[in-house]
């Protein structure tokens, strides 16, 4: 009776063991990001039944700012485009049901590209002229975060992935050069003011410097670089 009882454990182990741990490739996308125009693909592979690694890429085609209608009621965003990509690696820590399943903590580390075209920053000089300034450039960040979210399995044989991003946050450095073309030349005191005017922006976690010219001006970004995530994924596993 005790080698039968014995042989019948080893083989529940077993199975248990092959249940939780099969289909350990997860593949999915991030369905919310879409309203945004990014098209994102991300691949988990279990490793065993707490942890997991991800690598994910995401990019948003050019074009004007979402949703800007709803915020942006300046005009001089109203002809502003962006685009942007971004890399994410990204170990998980499974606290639940394990093997990819339940509530899980991922630190992550983020790069992130992003490209602006047509700014335009009206200037008025007290020479009592005004001159539009275009602006666009390009900036990069690498930063590092911490994400909690919970991941289902459904379907009959748990091949389909629910994964909730619930909130993530990360922070870390960025540089970016931007260029502001005037539409006629500067004179020297117009160079002053216009760097006066742009020094004294008030962009919120931004650190830059600015050097002016006859045909505009140069800013050079050079600081923090901080980003939220939240999302609801929808993926396949095998």
């Amino acid at each position: 009776m005790k080698p039968l009882f014995f042989s019948l454990f080893i083989s529940a182990t077993v199975f248990s063991q092959t249940t939780g741990a099969d289909k350990m490739n997860i593949v999915k996308t991030n369905v919310t990001a879409y309203a945004f125009r990014n098209v994102n693909l991300t691949y988990e592979r279990v490793i065993n039944k707490k942890f997991s690694v991800s690598a994910g890429f995401g990019t948003m085609s050019k074009g004007g700012v979402p949703f800007s209608n709803s915020f942006l009621k300046d005009t001089e965003f109203s002809d502003t485009e962006v685009s942007m990509t971004n890399f994410t690696l990204e170990p998980r820590i499974y606290l639940g049901a394990g093997y990819g399943r339940g509530f899980y903590f991922a630190p992550y580390y983020r790069y992130s590209a992003f490209n602006v075209d047509q700014v335009t920053l009206t200037v008025d000089y007290s020479t009592g002229s005004s001159d539009p300034l275009k602006l666009s450039g390009k900036a990069t960040g690498n930063s590092g975060g911490l994400m909690v979210g919970a991941q289902w399995f459904l379907g009959k044989t748990d091949s389909w992935v629910l994964d909730w991003w619930i909130v993530g946050a990360h922070y870390g450095k960025g540089k970016g050069d931007f260029r502001g073309n005037s539409s006629r030349p500067l004179t020297p005191a117009e160079q002053a003011e216009l760097k006066d005017k742009i020094d004294n922006l008030d962009i919120p976690f931004v650190e830059y410097t600015t050097t002016t010219d006859a045909n505009g001006a140069n800013i050079k970004v050079d600081g923090p670089w901080a980003g939220v995530r939240a999302g609801l994924c929808f993926g396949y596993r095998f």
